[in-house]
């Protein structure tokens, strides 16, 4: 291997430098801060779990993007975090295991086997919030206010929230009898919005059914959809009805606490469809083509670790949120800098400011004010009347 080919780092891998580092570290606690204001205690999960445990529950795509790697201690086979939602989850069910409910909120790198949706980093930074034990809209809406909030700290500037409910199509698929590869197949073109495929695939339906199932294919817009909706599935079973009911009680709550956000639903949107059980919601800007923060419901997979519980919650990418954010700025350097020696009266005072706080930047041989300038501080200590004190950097 070539000297230069030894620095290379892997596709989708990358370094972050000093002061974008700053942006994403000040980043972290304002809103891991913004989360505590809200009730949610902070849990941190491993990097590197066994296979089975990672993945219960989480569906195929979360297997596609985990790197795996055989225990040499045990000799079982392990994974890499590629969500720490699941995680969070289990912990909730089996660990932390806390009556009603149960508000938690976690940051950490995760790793993908291939990139995410929001960029082409395979090690973004996750950070995101979860709500157990209460399976109401008003969890629903208290997570996507709180994702709101998040986008807002971060200077996101004109965000749409795209708001959807799996239950829709998932209750009409089962009256209509279709499991399998016939329900795979409707999915992944109502994905597509591929009208015509969605009626070839419908056309042996009975007619109610069909129409149904086809309507989902174009009812996405405003709130106007959701009048649309109840006209066109006026015929569905219950469940569907109340899935209808709910996205519409969480457009009422979203409407009143930010009446100037628009609100775009797509009853054919089916995101996480194997994953999540109700309510789904995703914030888009313009410009960029994905989803840059979601979530949604996803109630049954805390029973795969014995404790069945209704959750709520979204995560983002921490990095691609600064990146996109104008709000949050590391904070100014403004160090001090102290000359070289062994003085203990300057020790002292080097110690005594750093414990206040301060950053200090003590010289090393040879060191200049030019190179004082470039590690950021604005300020040095001088030894003046037997003691030492700090006075701006001279010139």
């Amino acid at each position: 291997m070539a000297t230069l080919d030894r620095w290379l780092l892997p596709d989708g891998i990358e370094e972050v430098l000093p002061a974008e580092a700053a942006r994403i570290e000040t980043a972290r606690r304002q809103v891991l801060d913004l989360f505590r204001n809200w009730g949610y205690e902070l849990v941190i999960t491993p990097h590197i779990e066994y296979l089975e445990s990672l993945l219960t529950g989480a569906g195929q795509d979360l297997d596609l993007r985990t790197f795996k790697v055989t225990d040499p201690l045990s000799g079982r086979q392990m994974g890499f975090r590629a969500d720490i939602t699941p995680q969070v989850a289990r912990l909730d069910a089996h660990t932390h295991r806390q009556e009603g409910p149960s508000r938690l909120c976690y940051a950490g790198s995760v790793l993908h086997a291939r990139p995410g949706v929001l960029s082409t980093s395979r090690s973004p930074i996750q950070i995101g919030a979860e709500l157990y034990g209460d399976a109401s809209t008003a969890s629903d809406s208290e997570v996507i206010s709180l994702m709101l909030e998040v986008l807002e700290l971060a200077g996101v500037a004109e965000v749409h929230m795209d708001l959807g409910h799996v239950g829709i199509y998932r209750g009409l698929a089962r009256a209509a009898g279709l499991s399998g590869e016939a329900e795979q197949q409707l999915f992944d073109a109502l994905q597509r919005k591929a009208i015509d495929e969605v009626a070839a695939l419908t056309a042996a339906l009975p007619v109610e059914q069909a129409s149904m199932l086809r309507a989902l294919a174009e009812l996405c817009g405003g709130r106007e959809v959701l009048a649309q909706a109840r006209a066109q599935l006026v015929a569905a079973p219950a469940e569907v009805l109340a899935a209808l009911a709910e996205l519409e009680e969480l457009a009422n709550h979203l409407g009143a606490r930010y009446p100037t956000l628009p609100l775009y639903f797509d009853l054919g949107e089916l995101r996480g469809y194997h994953y999540h059980t109700g309510a789904v919601f995703a914030a888009f800007v313009p410009g960029v083509g994905q989803a840059i923060a979601q979530g949604g419901r996803y109630d049954d997979i805390g029973a795969h670790f014995g404790r069945a519980r209704p959750a709520t919650g979204f995560s983002t990418d921490l990095k691609a949120l600064v990146g996109l954010g104008q709000a949050i700025q590391a904070e100014a350097p403004g160090g001090v800098w102290a000359p070289q020696g062994g003085d203990a009266r300057l020790w002292q005072k080097v110690l005594k400011l750093r414990r206040s706080g301060r950053r200090v930047v003590q010289a090393l041989p040879g060191q200049t004010l030019a190179e004082a300038r470039a590690a950021g501080c604005d300020s040095e200590l001088h030894l003046q009347e037997g003691g030492w004190q700090v006075s701006p950097l001279a010139s």
